[in-house]
């Protein structure tokens, strides 16, 4: 008896027991912290802006960096950070005039530069990112062209379809998306189908769907399987494809699984699967507060997946962006409780001088990492557009 005890209390220490852990109490940041918060990160990102209109470079090193064969994995980064800042000026709403011209540039740049964006080479295929993202920014610059007569929507939506098309191309065989196939070489990529970044291609699709492009069902229901694939009986989800064969791994247990989790769910809920109830979004919404140290143990190393449980920094913002997503997926009365623990644990990190930061990656980390702060935080506003509705009878 005295063994079993010791056994669940090491296993809740983990993350790995049945009872979700819960977050503990906290002072609510209030609305005008939450904008402030908001601000600064806006005010980073226009004072960061590339002459050309883009974010992030390969200028920036360290001792260990990851694999990156130029120019077509920096031209996937710098597209694909250029694409979230994009979506994080339009979400704040601002009516800065220097907000507007930066969106301005960054569009006119994304317009020339994205049709370039190809993979790297047969085993490096970081453009998969760039696609997705790219998508989301593209369907919002549409929705702020909604009065423009002018051939420039004509052009984005052109641009839609052809990201689209990009993630049609560069499926995985066995359906979803990853970013290498260092084994295969096949035209088409047939390496490792990851669970996160399936997650994200199908939310960019979905979002594409919403605003009334042609994305292929079956390509969908490919990366729906693929997702569902990874996905353990607790709403942990494993790495990739082959983490299935050994899925007590630490980066594929709970504690791993933080920064993916609120994707995947994200991701499955959209295209109405059932099994993501409420409860499971709370569920997991709890524990990625409570157990927020096995995120942010990853926050700022340089070596990918040298934190316990095999986490990675870069997790840690962008798992925080689909926290905000899964929060807005929730009915409106349970929303506040998270909205009020995103905002304090985001404030908590923000650096001095207004940005967010989670990872080295050459000089792009500040300005994705910011960019997913500012949209998370801009869904912490107690006024925020609700996806429940998309989700809920």
């Amino acid at each position: 008896m005295r063994f079993a005890i010791i056994i669940l209390a090491a296993m809740s220490l983990l993350g790995g027991c049945s009872t979700t852990p819960k977050p503990r109490p906290i002072d609510p940041p209030t609305g005008s912290d939450i904008e402030a918060s908001i601000d600064r990160g806006t005010r980073w990102l226009i004072e960061h802006q590339n002459p050309d209109g883009s974010w992030g470079s390969a200028r920036r090193t360290k001792d260990l960096n990851i694999f990156a064969p130029v120019p077509g994995a920096h031209d996937a980064f710098r597209a694909a950070t250029t694409s979230l800042c994009i979506s994080a000026l339009i979400e704040t709403g601002s009516e800065d005039a220097a907000v507007d011209a930066a969106i301005d540039r960054a569009e006119a740049w994304l317009i020339v530069n994205l049709p370039q964006v190809r993979r790297a080479n047969m085993a490096a295929i970081y453009n998969v990112w760039t696609h997705a993202y790219a998508t989301q920014a593209l369907v919002r610059l549409l929705d702020r062209h909604a009065d423009d007569k002018s051939s420039v929507r004509q052009i984005l939506g052109q641009l839609v379809d052809s990201q689209i098309d990009r993630l049609a191309r560069y499926e995985m065989l066995e359906g979803g998306w990853g970013y290498y196939d260092f084994y295969s070489h096949t035209q088409r990529p047939s390496g490792l189908a990851m669970s996160f970044t399936t997650a994200t291609g199908l939310i960019a699709l979905y979002e594409a769907r919403q605003a009334g492009f042609n994305v292929p069902q079956d390509m969908v229901d490919r990366g729906l399987t693929a997702l569902r694939r990874m996905q353990k009986p607790d709403f942990t989800y494993v790495y990739s494809y082959p983490h299935q064969k050994v899925p007590m791994r630490p980066v594929s247990r709970p504690g791993g699984s933080l920064g993916r989790s609120q994707t995947c769910n994200a991701a499955l809920r959209l295209w109405g699967d059932a099994e993501i109830t409420d409860q499971v979004l709370t569920t997991w919404l709890d524990r990625l507060f409570a157990r927020n140290g096995f995120l942010s143990n990853g926050r700022k190393r340089p070596i990918p997946h040298e934190a316990p449980f095999q986490v990675a920094g870069y997790f840690y913002f962008y798992g925080h962006y689909y926290a905000g997503v899964c929060i807005e997926l929730l009915p409106p009365n349970q929303q506040q409780k998270f909205q009020n623990y995103l905002a304090h644990t985001l404030i908590g990190v923000q650096e001095s001088d207004g940005s967010w930061f989670d990872y080295p990656l050459y000089d792009y980390g500040h300005a994705y990492g910011t960019a997913f702060g500012v949209m998370a935080m801009t869904r912490c506003r107690q006024d925020t557009h609700s996806l429940a509705m998309l989700t809920h009878d």
